[in-house]
């Protein structure tokens, strides 16, 4: 079963074929067997486990099953989740056992889902490679010298290795589909205020949003079904009617109008990724697509946007840890102050400091204007060379990351090289569009490429079509590494 789609697992429960427990005690096992060679996950509680999984057999048996009812779920580690130890991949969170559900939880909690654990992230989330997090690297299944992408690392790299039938995952600049494209799987970042951040520790709030990472473009329209809705506790979750993401799989690609920004193929991009992103291309023109040259002139300064706003924002939301009233305190100290700057320095890691520095900074006394206040100016240029794009398309297509998985440590000396990774990802952020990515190939090393699809506001139907589609003509989706 560990092959199945949601739809082909929510359809045996449903025949009997096979029943909750007996399929999370598969995937607990597998977690097993794999997870010391992967370290995709930092919690497991088999207890809490197979007692959801038994009340979602009780409940498919009294005929109230929803489509996830008893299907086995990771959650990444940044989702308060109510009993569980929730860490954010920080020594700072290495005790909280969270008394509340996040919102995302507790949405798939209602649909009878079960959680299999928590999966390992880069620390609060900062990262591209999740080498950042306290509980050590996690590990690509494609290839276990190479990084798996982040900050959703764990949950990619579950996905891929088949150790859960989905999970989820956040984006703040690019931390589901880089991880997503790197692992070969399927990942998607809906439009901002879609899913709501209640219970999601915060990183940057303008940026930070909750979305599904699965197989198949399918697997995500059903679990954003779930996830997606409005939330009273989130002042940032929109108001809108449920949609149903899978009312448009089927519809035919003729006349789809795709823009390739030509910011997105210039120097930078791999040749191996390049070709496969293009051979994508030339199977949506079979499909029935066509092509428009586009340009999004001002993404080339995305990167250095996004590393004031984020940072900035990020010394805001992570001021609350301070050894005071929950997560790591120092254990001796001086008074007052001399405990905060004692908790805080042995409870953040290296990259999480680099960034409360640099936030710290841009929004000091004297320098507010002269960066932040300008990066919001540029940030709503990019958002406005969106709007124009979409005048003449109606799907934006290019590579999701400029190249495969790289080593593990191979830029760890470097920050720059290793932002520059999240280089074709952050736009869509400052800007609050949904993206999504998918495998459409395999580059050096024989390592997954992944194609990135960027939607207009609230498009995330037409843009799951677009990938269903794709994924019906080819078969990298299904590709599974050999462990």
């Amino acid at each position: 079963m560990k092959n199945a789609s949601l739809k082909q697992l929510s359809t045996a429960l449903a025949a009997k074929q096979v029943s909750s427990v007996e399929l999370t005690q598969s995937y607990l096992d597998r977690i097993a067997q794999l997870n010391p060679k992967l370290n995709a996950f930092i919690t497991l509680n088999p207890e809490m486990s197979l007692a959801q999984a038994r009340a979602a057999d009780a409940r498919i048996a009294a005929g109230n099953a929803d489509a996830l009812t008893g299907i086995p779920f990771a959650q990444k580690d940044i989702f308060c989740a109510k009993g569980w130890l929730t860490t954010c991949g920080s020594k700072m969170l290495h005790n909280f056992v969270s008394p509340y559900d996040a919102h995302v939880i507790l949405q798939f909690n209602n649909a009878g889902a079960v959680n299999l654990g928590k999966t390992n992230m880069d620390e609060f989330a900062m990262g591209s490679s999740n080498e950042t997090s306290h509980y050590g690297a996690v590990k690509n299944p494609w290839d276990t010298a190479r990084v798996p992408g982040g900050s959703s690392g764990g949950t990619a790299a579950a996905v891929a290795a088949r150790l859960c039938a989905a999970a989820t995952g956040t984006d703040t600049g690019g931390s589901i589909r880089q991880p997503a494209a790197l692992c070969g799987i399927s990942g998607l970042k809906p439009t901002y205020g879609v899913v709501s951040r209640y219970g999601m520790i915060a990183f940057a709030s303008s940026l930070d949003q909750a979305g599904p990472m699965a197989r198949s473009a399918e697997d995500l329209a059903l679990m954003l079904n779930v996830m997606a809705g409005f939330d009273e506790r989130d002042s940032t979750s929109l108001q809108r009617d449920k949609e149903d993401y899978t009312r448009d799989l089927n519809k035919p690609l003729t006349g789809l109008r795709i823009g390739l920004p030509k910011e997105f193929f210039a120097e930078g991009l791999d040749g191996d990724v390049a070709k496969a992103v293009e051979e994508a291309i030339a199977e949506y023109k079979k499909l029935g697509a066509t092509i428009v040259p586009i340009s999004l002139p001002n993404s080339k300064l995305s990167v250095p946007v996004y590393y004031v706003l984020a940072p900035a924002e990020a010394s805001s939301n992570l001021s609350r840890f301070d050894g005071v009233r929950y997560g790591y305190r120092a254990p001796q100290y001086d008074d007052l102050a001399d405990m905060y700057e004692k908790s805080r320095a042995q409870g953040f890691g290296a990259e999480v400091k680099r960034r409360i520095m640099i936030g710290t900074y841009v929004l000091s006394h004297g320098y507010y204007d002269a960066y932040y206040l300008q990066a919001q100016k540029i940030r709503r240029l990019i958002a406005q060379d969106f709007t124009e794009a979409y005048k003449q398309c109606d799907v934006i297509m290019g590579p999701t990351s400029p190249s495969t998985a790289f080593k593990l440590g191979e830029k760890g000396d470097d920050p720059v090289q290793m932002y520059l990774s999240d280089i074709y990802t952050i736009a869509v952020n400052l800007a609050g569009l949904p993206g999504m990515s998918i495998p459409c190939g395999f580059g050096a090393n024989n390592m997954p490429v992944g194609l990135q699809i960027i939607g207009n506001y609230f498009d995330e139907a037409r843009m799951l079509n677009v990938a269903h589609q794709f994924q019906l003509a080819t078969d990298w989706h299904s590709r599974a590494p050999q462990l």
